[in-house]
């Protein structure tokens, strides 16, 4: 306990009043003397005495309980910092400055541990020293210590520290590391043209002299082959890759180690790119004039990306009718130019209630069989004409159909339905949750037309009269194939009995037909929200198998799936870390990318005293590389270096804490008067003589 007093003032008048009246005093007493009156020093003392009483001296009397010092230490818990020997280091370092804080005595250690910032944000070191700072009282704090590599990616400006700062920088001076930098890629690429990336490849800190120029880059799209490139290190290199797949592309760019590079976490990254059509081109060939054209035509023509070819064929060449000449359309169909030199141009052709009418031959039939089994897409939409002798079945193009026709046309009404496999295809998947339902299923308008079709392959997603198939969909070698035995999905888009969701079925119906990923029906995908993945498997199978998860460190996880769905299992998984992650189950693959393209982290791995340099230099601190020992700790007086060779310093503070406060008048007032009194008497009476 330490004891301290002082005097201090509670003036009985305003202290600009007691400073007129001492003024006027000394006036007085100046007088006296320059008339040279006896007994002025004692009117002086009288006047002193009297103001004095004004002030109303007291003596403040204190007992303090002096308060410990506190030595700050910021611990770097990063991922840079846990590289190589670094977390060792730090772990060393902390038991080495604990143990000499407690051996100086009346100094309490603070440890602050920081993790990675939140949102790819980096090592918060100065942002956590500032919130320490804040919650501490300062004027107990003798010294900061940070446990670090020195790699962090904040500022705070204008921070002020109230004691030494001081480096224990880890790492080893031999190491050092490459990267790759992702320099520029594009979000968006058109299908089917090149785009261009450029790349780097990085090498930092005590790099091998006999360490080759060139690395290895080896990368993949969408998890397929990987491809191999070698690429110059310390220069830009541009790599060129054309997309084939529509919607998200997942790049994944990864080097080859290099012998003693301090981590491969910074050797992968991964770039996605929306690959889009620039325009996709349709034919859609008509034949008999429905209701139905209006529907296929104002649905394509509605979407501005697609290229509508419609042709209705209403009239053969050789068909005389007597009508006039100057009333018959003077455009030849071309016939040969869509049909053999140009089929290829097309990603999609429809053929509306066509039949056979000999204006195209066999040959362009089966030109049409070869275009969808090279990978194009054919939608054919049948009515009565379908089951006659002028079918398109009985030509070449009947060869890929996934049923053939028993020449029934069922003409009453029913309700079109979604299969059992139906319900776990992408294309129809969910349709029913569209309407409402009733006992006898979807809530949706009837159709009153079915061309009866027996199967003999594809799959069957939709079923009609009495379950017979209605939409049925088949792969054609590479190319795919959808059939749909009724005529009248106009009926729902002009809302008959309720309707139904025929433009979300077509529409789905077209993507499918266009190999879009998110319709396939075998599909491994992931998603990430901060460190939460989800993992999404579709099959048209019963049960799926596990999923086998490899982290950025190699270590797999195993993951049971649960389903969600008809046709769609889950699971969500914390990740460890951020970085890239590889999924397998079965022969299907996929790769999700945890936290940024390049985490902040990785980006400069070398340790470095540099970022930190003004913080110390500042507080007239040090810095001391772990590698090479660990510092002596001293006490130093404030304002004086705090670094030397071998230690570091500490400035007590001599912080305390008031515990009683006592107050006493100097003299009571009565004593005040009675000396003020005494002394005029003493002039008076001196004077008198």
């Amino acid at each position: 306990m330490i004891n301290g007093q002082e005097i201090i003032f509670a003036p009985l008048l305003p202290w600009p009043v007691i400073a007129g009246i001492a003024v006027l005093a000394a006036l007085m007493v100046g007088i006296a003397l320059w008339r040279g009156l006896r007994g002025w020093w004692l009117r002086g003392l009288a006047a002193l005495a009297l103001i004095a009483a004004l002030t109303n001296p007291s003596l403040l009397s204190e007992e303090r309980d002096p308060l410990r010092d506190i030595a700050l230490v910021l611990v770097d818990d990063t991922a840079s910092n846990r590289l190589g020997i670094r977390e060792e280091q730090t772990e060393a370092a902390l038991a080495h400055l604990e143990g000499a804080l407690e051996g100086l005595g009346d100094i309490d250690t603070r440890v602050i541990r920081l993790p990675d910032g939140p949102g790819n944000s980096g090592t918060q070191l100065t942002t956590a020293l500032a919130e320490a700072l804040a919650e501490l009282p300062r004027d107990r704090i003798a010294g900061i210590f940070a446990l670090s590599d020195g790699q962090i990616h904040d500022e705070t400006p204008g921070l002020t520290l109230p004691a030494p700062f001081h480096l224990l920088k880890t790492g080893e001076e031999s190491d050092w590391d490459r990267r790759l930098i992702i320099r520029n890629a594009p979000a968006f690429a058109i299908l089917g043209e090149p785009i261009t990336l450029t790349l780097r490849v990085e090498d930092q800190g005590a790099v091998p002299p006999d360490l080759s120029r060139f690395a290895t880059l080896d990368y993949a799209i969408n998890g397929g082959e990987m491809r191999q490139a070698m690429v110059p290190v310390g220069e830009d290199m541009e790599i060129t890759v054309t997309l084939d797949r529509g919607g998200m592309n997942v790049l994944q760019f990864e080097l080859e180690e290099a012998p003693g590079e301090l981590t491969t976490r910074n050797n992968a990254a991964i770039v996605q790119i929306n690959g889009v059509r620039d325009r996709l081109s349709v034919l859609l060939v008509s034949g008999e004039p429905n209701a139905g054209q209006r529907t296929w035509r104002n649905l394509l023509k509605s979407d501005p990306a697609v290229d509508l070819v419609h042709f209705t064929i209403l009239r053969p060449p050789d068909r005389h009718d007597g009508v006039p000449v100057n009333e018959l359309s003077l455009i030849a169909f071309p016939t040969r130019e869509l049909f053999v030199e140009k089929i290829d141009e097309f990603d999609l052709i429809i053929f509306d209630r066509y039949r056979r009418r000999g204006i195209l031959p066999n040959s362009y039939f089966a030109n049409i069989a070869r275009y969808v089994e090279d990978g194009g897409a054919l939608l054919v939409v049948g009515g009565p004409e379908l089951a006659s002798a002028d079918s398109i079945w009985r030509s070449p193009l009947g060869d890929v159909f996934p049923a053939y026709p028993t020449a029934r046309v069922i003409e009453e009404g029913f309700r079109p339905q979604v299969t059992e496999l139906g319900k776990r295809h992408p294309v129809t998947s969910g349709l029913e949750a569209l309407s409402p339902m009733t006992e006898d299923g979807p809530g949706w308008g009837r159709w009153f037309r079915q061309i009866d079709m027996i199967p003999d392959r594809g799959q069957v997603v939709m079923s009609g009269h009495d379950d017979r198939p209605l939409l049925m969909l088949d792969r054609v070698r590479d190319g795919r194939l959808a059939l749909l035995t009724s005529d009248q999905t106009w009926l729902w888009d002009r809302g008959y009995e309720g309707g139904g969701p025929q433009l979300e079925l077509l529409r789905r119906l077209a993507h499918w037909m266009m190999g879009e990923p998110d319709l396939e029906e075998e599909t491994l995908s992931a998603t990430a929200e901060g460190n939460r993945v989800t993992i999404i498997r579709r099959t048209l199978r019963d049960e799926v198998g596990e999923v086998t998860v490899t982290g950025p460190d190699g270590t797999e996880t195993v993951l049971e799936l649960e389903e969600h769905g008809p046709g769609e299992y889950r699971a969500e998984w914390d990740a460890p870390e951020i970085g890239l992650y590889r999924l397998s189950e079965s022969d299907l693959e996929a790769v999700v990318a945890l936290g940024p393209q390049a985490p902040r982290e990785f980006e400069e791995t070398i340790a470095t005293a540099e970022k930190l340099r003004p913080l110390v230099t500042a507080s007239r601190g040090g810095v001391v590389r772990v590698e090479e020992g660990l510092p002596d700790l001293r006490l130093v007086r404030e304002g004086r270096a705090a670094a030397g060779r071998g230690w570091l310093g500490l400035t007590p503070r001599d912080a305390y804490l008031t515990t009683e406060l006592r107050t006493a008048a100097l003299l009571p007032g009565w004593l005040w008067l009675m000396l003020a009194a005494g002394l005029a008497l003493g002039a008076w009476l001196r004077e008198g003589r």
